[in-house]
Formats: structure tokens, sequence, C-alpha cells
């Protein structure tokens, strides 16, 4: 076996120290969260416990933790299904040209571009100004699209640049409907990208801060809420809670690439049985 260059070594370090600094705070945090009963939220940790998630579940003093989860969550709901719609619609209609399309095209870029602190005042503007209600399912539902749509469209539009028009023209050719091939055959060709623009549309939603910051209402969302509790709470109650939500964004991850190799799988027996049955 030959010995590794000494470039091997370099880049391992390189990206060894390229992870802590992505996950060390998370880190940092997760290990607090497990101070003992009198400990506080700095080091040396006081003990070893699980008193701070078990906090976490009685009653707060300030603050609406669970109320402020569902709402997050709900929400985060909402922008993934919408996300979803809007981009496949969008990817679809940007397979041809059409007068303006190039304009459109720069516009839905710009907004990834815009400080998401002036998206999140100006839909508030526009809320308050029409006379409609400032609320996170309405303002911020709308200010979070501005975020994860672009997202998905450009997905999406990658997709269609590299989709074989060949299966739709065998579709209509045995007598498939433009809804029918688009259900029955372009559909489940893009699906692994439509669970990315899902997992996009849903992760983005769920700790964005800026944008929903001037547009939820009197109801916090999660992110909200815990920023809140930054300047009132003084115990390790926050890093418990910090942990759990940061375990459950991995959750719904690992969700979406199990429900990805699921769809990948199904698909390699499907094709496997083809190529038996053509033997």
């Amino acid at each position: 076996m030959e010995p590794r260059p000494r470039s091997f070594y370099v880049l391992a370090t390189f990206f060894t120290l390229f992870l802590l600094f992505l996950y060390g705070p998370t880190l940092t945090i997760a290990i607090l969260s497990f101070q003992g009963p009198s400990g506080g939220l700095t080091f040396p940790m006081k003990g070893v416990s699980l008193h701070w998630f078990h906090d976490l579940f009685q009653q707060q003093a300030v603050g609406d933790i669970w109320g402020s989860f569902r709402r997050s969550f709900v929400l985060g709901l909402m922008v993934m299904i919408t996300t979803v719609i809007v981009s496949v619609l969008g990817g679809l209609a940007f397979r041809k040209r059409f007068a303006g399309s190039g304009i459109i095209f720069y516009l839905i870029i710009t907004s990834l571009v815009i400080p998401s602190i002036l998206v999140s005042l100006g839909v508030g503007l526009i809320w308050s100004q029409s006379g409609l209600p400032v609320h996170w399912s309405t303002s911020g539902f709308g200010a979070q699209l501005t975020w994860t749509l672009p997202f998905g469209l450009l997905i999406m539009f990658a997709v269609f640049n590299r989709f074989d028009k060949s299966y739709e023209e065998a579709a209509r050719d045995l007598g498939a409907s433009p809804w029918q091939t688009v259900r029955f055959v372009v559909l489940p060709i893009i699906a692994p990208s439509l669970i990315g623009v899902a997992l996009f549309g849903f992760t983005l939603s769920y700790d964005e801060f800026a944008r929903t910051l001037l547009t939820s209402g009197s109801y916090n969302t999660l992110p909200l809420e815990i920023f809140g509790m930054t300047t009132n709470v003084t115990s390790p109650v926050i890093f418990a809670l910090g942990t759990l939500t940061t375990l459950f964004s991995f959750g719904v991850i690992g969700l979406f690439l199990l429900i990805f190799w699921r769809i990948d799988r199904r698909r390699k027996a499907q094709g496997s049985d083809a190529g038996n049955g053509l033997a």
C-alpha cells in the first residue's frame, strides 16, 4: 500500500477544523444542556444530569415554548407544500421560452440578495397598510416564501434542464393525455428532486428568523421565541431547548433521506423486474 502524500494530511486537518467550526457551537450547547441542577450557562459544568430537559417540559415562567414550536411546525409544512407545488409548476412553465421569461427569472433570483430584514419590513408594511392582520400564518407565511421559492425554483430549473423529453414523447405515443404524462411519467422521475425541494422548504422555514421578525404578529415562531428567551432565561433550560430542536431538525432530515432511499430502492426493484421480464 502506497503511503499517503503530505497533502492528504493537510487537507484532512483542514476538513476536520472546518467541521469543528460548523458543529462546535452546537456541540457546546449540547454539552452544557446536561448541566447539573446547580449548573449555569458556562463551563465548568457542575455535575451531569437530565434536570434541564425535565424542566423544559414544566410550566415556564417566561415564553411559550411549545406553542411557538407548534406554530413553526405548521408554518414549515405550509411553506414546504407551497414551495413544492409552485416550484414544479414554475419549472414546467420555464421549459419553454415565453415573453418576459428572462426578466421573471432575474426577479426571482433578486429576492435572495435583498436583505432579509428589509423583506420582513416590506411585507409587514404591505399587510398593515392593506388593513390585513399581521400574523405568522399570513404575512409570516408570505415573507418566508420569498426565501424558499427561489431555492425550489432553481432546483427545478436544473432538474428539467437535464430531463429527457423522450419519456414524455413515448407516453404521448401510447395515448397519454398531458395530465397523465405529468402524473405518471414526469412526477415519478423527478420524485427525488421533489423530496429535496420539500426538505429545503421545511428547514429554511423552520429556522427562519429575519423574515419572520416583523411579520409574525403577536405570536412568536420558535426562532423568535428562543431569541426572546436569551434576554430573560438565565438557566441551561435554553440549552436543553436548543439541543432538542437540533435533534428534531436532524430527525426531519433523516426522515426525508429515508423516504428518498425507499423511493430509490423501489425504482431499482421495478427496473430489475422489468429487466427479468425482458429476459
